[in-house]
């Protein structure tokens, strides 16, 4: 499963419509230290937080924004794993998990419906549910202007 954005896009811009916020940012979608994703000097937000941001907006419009419905993902989430520092780059390693999200939509609806009920296995409705979780990791390359 390996999803990427277009390099070319006006990282800015996408950010902006996708989600409704101006980030000092701009370069690309860090896929690899030769374009990475340049973080101005103006941001007032807490470095390896707004990479942390950035990195969960990419996976986001990755596996589940740019995708055909069929193809979404949900319950998207994006751990770090690990850091380093390549000069002015930072190389970042997360670990993301994530469900089909026909898959985590039905989840959701049953634990809703039955969690208080004595005959719901939970043990058995989260063991399927860790089941049906694909992990992956990315690599996020970003460097301060």
């Amino acid at each position: 499963m390996d999803f990427k954005l277009k390099d070319g896009d006006d990282i800015k811009e996408v950010l902006k419509v996708a989600y409704d916020v101006e980030l000092d940012v701009s370069g690309s979608w860090g896929y690899n230290k030769n374009s990475p994703t340049i973080i101005g000097k103006n941001t007032q937000t807490p470095k390896a937080q707004l990479e942390y941001m950035l990195a969960s907006m990419r996976v986001n419009l990755e596996m589940n924004i740019t995708q055909p419905k069929e193809s979404r993902f949900g319950g998207i989430n994006v751990n770090e794993l690990k850091r380093e520092v390549i000069g002015k780059i930072d190389k970042v390693t997360y670990v993301v998990s994530a469900i089909k999200e026909s898959d985590y939509t039905f989840f959701i609806q049953e634990y809703k419906e039955n969690h208080e009920k004595t005959s719901f296995d939970m043990e058995e409705h989260f063991r399927r549910r860790k089941e049906a979780t694909i992990k992956k990791e990315i690599i996020y390359f970003f460097k301060l202007s």
